[in-house]
């Protein structure tokens, strides 16, 4: 049986992404934004949700970019404290400890500490009330070496990515098969299908 929670805005997991952009005097800031995800495969394209009154609004509308970064739980800490206090006032990257790098293709800064760092140009923008949604083209994705699986894919246990939920932090669980494969175990109780 399930019982009503009401209209809120919850999704299990979130990831707790870092979203880097260069402010309007140029300076590197950081937020923590957990309301984002995939958005499209083709453009590759992320989404994330911002506030308007959040000092990377303005600075994503100016620069029209920005990155997404993920970070490893090891970096929770610093993830949860740049969500904490505003741009406009402190050096988010120097108070948390974290090391900006100037992207080659956009004009934002990345995590370095982050293991998987997604380099965006914004193609679109919704405002949806609270929030106004990005919605950034994927340039280019780097990923630390150390992460990198044998099939050349980011390996999500050696990025041990820090997730978002029910105002927690949380680490991913273990593996339960791969995506594409599991399902076919179904496939013995499709009906038959008349071949005449």
């Amino acid at each position: 049986m399930k019982t009503s929670l009401g209209p809120k805005p919850i999704v299990f997991p979130m990831p707790a992404f870092l979203v880097a952009t260069y402010d309007e005097n140029g300076r590197p800031n950081v937020m923590t934004a957990a309301w984002g995800g995939i958005a499209s495969s083709d453009p590759p394209c992320v989404s994330v949700s911002v506030r308007p009154s959040r000092w990377t609004h303005g600075a994503i509308l100016k620069n029209k970019a920005f990155s997404v970064n993920c970070p490893s739980s090891a970096l929770a800490v610093a993830v949860d404290y740049v969500g904490l206090v505003s741009g406009r006032d402190f050096d988010k990257f120097k108070i948390a400890g974290l090391t900006a790098v100037r992207s080659d293709l956009v004009e934002a800064p990345y995590v370095a500490e982050c293991p998987v760092t997604l380099e965006c140009a914004l193609r679109s923008q919704v405002d949806l009330g609270a929030h106004t949604m990005f919605v950034g083209q994927i340039v280019d994705v780097k990923a630390d070496t150390r992460t990198i699986s044998l099939s050349a894919e980011p390996d999500p246990v050696a990025i041990d990515p820090l997730i978002f939920a029910s105002g927690a932090y949380h680490q991913l669980g273990q593996a339960l098969g791969r995506a594409f494969s599991i399902g076919l175990s179904l496939k013995k109780n499709e009906p038959q299908q008349d071949r005449t």
